[in-house]
């Protein structure tokens, strides 16, 4: 089971080289599992039992599903993102060297571990915006050969490359694209030719590099997995099937897949912007409530942040907390921080554990070193524009932020099981107390 779960899981994201992709593709799931999408323009003509689904900036995107009896309704939200560390090709793309090569021009797209990207077949993926007529389209895009690479410096013209390397991205991370025979305005035209559209459809474009090589699983008893984009794909996919397997007639159900974690969150298609308050609120008044439910249903409600975790490093493992350490196919990661970058709280952490017990499932605790620092995340980030009760889960991983990641052959499948035990409970608080209902 653990192995088919994950070579599902690995053939989801060789399918998903971006953001947009990866909305995409779980739109397409959500279709065929009878879910109805909205667009945030138009009226939403909403009703009990129903399943719905919504886009923003097609890099972004909030499913739904509304119980039967609201009596005293709760949201239960999961949250992950869509996005990863990569390189973006900036809009005057093609650089010539000596009249010899072809590079393109990038920039950095989060916190990358730079030195993973060299001497990989990369290619180039995202969307396009195309005139047709007079309406403006939005087509993805994904070449799917071996197009770029980002060549190494020769040992021997770098002597000390093997002693720390301060990688500039204007000048270290550019990727060859052609040799003397390729001129400016190749790629537009590349793209026009996988598109079959005329260069003067073309108005607009979100390109980024992606990592050619195959997921895979390994080990000498194929217990792991590599991909690119782990970071935060398995999660966004085990919540996703976790989400369309769930069920309880007092919920409402959330599935929620946010763009721009990588960079912040500050956009209007991030977990920072109003976009899951815009939604909640939208369901709220679709459905005829009163306004003093809204504020009841919020109360009760329970959000899993889900993102990866770091696992101890086999040669580093002092890089990590000696007790609160987590480790590949041992479960679901809880994290924790006392200055709430991870939101988990003795409350949220009690809940969670109720859930993962009913499902069988096994939990780690992670927290960083008192003396490292760790980034903001999805929960913090949302419960800025929504006051829920919330905590701070993934799954654990080796080579965060690299081209290639790592993660258990096991994990997908306990949080899938978590997802769908969470999905299928209910929680109300009354006088204080809070009571568990599956």
């Amino acid at each position: 089971m653990y192995h088919k779960i994950s070579e599902q899981m690995l053939d989801f994201l060789k399918r998903c080289p971006t953001a947009f992709h990866t909305i995409g593709q779980i739109g397409k799931e959500l279709d065929a599992h009878g879910y109805q999408r909205l667009w945030e323009s138009e009226s939403w003509p909403l009703t009990l039992g129903g399943k719905y689904y919504v886009t923003r900036n097609d890099s972004s995107i909030l499913a739904f599903s509304i119980g039967t009896e609201l009596t005293n309704y709760s949201y239960h939200i999961a949250a992950s993102h869509s996005d990863a560390p990569t390189f973006k090709i900036k809009e005057h793309a093609e650089l010539e060297i000596r009249r010899k090569y072809l590079q393109l021009n990038t920039e950095g797209y989060g916190g990358m571990l730079c030195s993973t990207w060299f001497d990989r077949p990369l290619s180039v993926a995202g969307r396009v915006i195309v005139k047709e007529g007079e309406r403006f389209v939005t087509r993805l895009v994904k070449i799917e050969r071996d197009l770029l690479l980002i060549p190494s410096v020769a040992i021997h013209m770098n002597r000390s490359a093997n002693e720390g390397f301060s990688y500039n991205k204007q000048v270290d991370m550019l990727p060859l694209f052609g040799g003397e025979n390729c001129q400016k305005g190749t790629l537009k035209q590349l793209l026009a030719r996988e598109l079959e559209v005329p260069l003067s459809a073309i108005y607009g474009s979100d390109l980024y590099l992606y990592n050619r090589q195959e997921p895979t699983i390994w080990g000498a008893k194929e217990e792991f997995v590599s991909s690119p984009r782990l970071d935060d794909l398995q999660c966004a996919y085990a919540s996703l099937q976790g989400f369309l397997e769930g069920h309880h007639p007092e919920n409402i159900n959330i599935y929620a897949c946010f763009d721009n974690e990588e960079v912040g969150s500050k956009t209007k298609q991030g977990a920072g912007s109003t976009f899951l308050y815009d939604v909640l609120r939208r369901i709220h008044h679709g459905l005829g409530k009163k306004e003093e439910d809204y504020y009841r249903a919020v109360a009760n409600s329970l959000m899993l942040s889900a993102d990866n975790a770091h696992a101890v490093h086999p040669n580093h493992p002092e890089k990590t907390d000696y007790e609160n350490c987590v480790y590949l196919n041992k479960g679901i990661v809880i994290k924790s921080h006392a200055g709430q970058k991870y939101t988990s709280d003795a409350l949220s952490i009690a809940l969670f554990r109720e859930i993962c017990e009913k499902a069988l499932v096994p939990i780690q605790f992670f927290a960083n070193r008192s003396d490292s620092a760790g980034g903001s995340t999805l929960g913090n980030i949302s419960s800025e524009k929504v006051s829920l009760k919330s905590i701070d889960i993934g799954l654990a991983q080796l080579a965060m932020h690299s081209a290639y990641e790592t993660a258990g052959v096991k994990d997908t499948y306990d949080m899938i099981k978590g997802m769908t035990q969470f999905y299928s409970s209910h929680f109300s608080e009354r006088g204080g107390e809070i009571f568990y209902e599956a």
